[in-house]
């Protein structure tokens, strides 16, 4: 996880669902999508650990003026949001816990 999207910022009507009070995991999935699964169980995990942190899953399909102006590509796309909703750190593939929980370290 270290790709960045600087400047970008996302909010709650955007994703549908309240931003974690520290941060937030934001999971671009698709409905066929076998690694999307594990991510999301990844995902959730590391939001279930820590404190003020919410996973949020978007379907990209549902979300396609978003998933343009994201320039989401590849599900799963992980984005790492701040308390404020900036990306912080990007990522496509499935993470490792180990992976997420260092870039969550960026929003914290």
């Amino acid at each position: 996880m270290d790709r960045r999207t600087p400047g970008q910022r996302l909010d709650a009507s955007q994703l549908g669902a309240e931003l974690g009070k520290r941060a937030t995991l934001v999971q671009f999935s698709s409905a066929f999508c076998q690694p999307c699964r594990a991510t999301r169980r990844t995902l959730g995990e590391v939001a279930g650990m820590v404190d003020g942190v919410a996973h949020v899953e978007v379907d990209a399909e549902s979300h396609l003026a978003l998933v343009r102006e994201l320039d989401i590509t590849k599900t799963p796309t992980v984005l790492v949001l701040d308390a404020e909703g900036e990306v912080v750190r990007r990522a496509s593939g499935q993470p490792r816990t180990a992976d997420v929980v260092a870039a969550l370290a960026h929003a914290l």
